[in-house]
């Protein structure tokens, strides 16, 4: 993506809001998409935290999902959209939570069971994943799914292209898809 289309996305995500608490930008980038992106995230100096925990943050590190607090002026935050934007490492999120009520909420969702009952990961932090699922949840499913996050934003289908989720005073989502050219 040219570096136009990054200072866009840059200034929609910080754009001013009305909320009433201040809103904290998050991104849910899986390692394993791109060998780059677990020793960016190990030299960086930024707040992030695995979404494993135990063995699995241990055994699983250099492929495991990892909840990053973004800052605007930021070296990490400009390595990860030049890098991987159209490339599927992650979402990115709106919440007044903290890093570790965030973690927490996203944990919930790592693990989901199929007909027989069997463990499956749920890969949801996939923007191919998550642009596709939230449109399918009724409206108890979208207040879990969201919880403490405002908006979820994903890279669209085209690579100029951010898809915006949030849900109305009555939990109907909207989505708006934003032209980043």
């Amino acid at each position: 993506m040219p570096d136009l289309g990054i200072e866009r996305m840059i200034n929609y995500l910080w754009r001013p809001t009305e909320s009433h608490s201040p809103l904290e930008k998050y991104v849910i980038v899986d390692a394993a998409r791109d060998h780059r992106i677990y020793p960016k995230l190990a030299g960086s100096d930024i707040e992030v935290v695995s979404l494993y925990r135990g063995d699995p943050e241990a055994e699983l590190a250099d492929v495991a999902p990892y909840l990053i607090k973004l800052q605007r002026k930021d070296p990490f935050t400009e390595w990860l959209l030049n890098n991987g934007w159209g490339q599927s490492w992650g979402i990115f999120l709106e919440s007044s939570a903290t890093l570790i009520e965030l973690r927490q909420h996203f944990r919930t969702f790592l693990m989901v069971y199929d007909e027989e009952g069997d463990p499956l990961y749920f890969r949801y932090y996939d923007p191919r994943v998550l642009r596709v699922y939230l449109p399918t949840c009724n409206e108890s499913e979208l207040q879990t799914v969201f919880g403490p996050v405002s908006h979820f934003y994903v890279e669209g289908k085209e690579k100029n292209q951010l898809i915006e989720f949030y849900c109305n005073e009555k939990f109907e989502l909207i989505r708006s898809v934003i032209d980043l050219q």
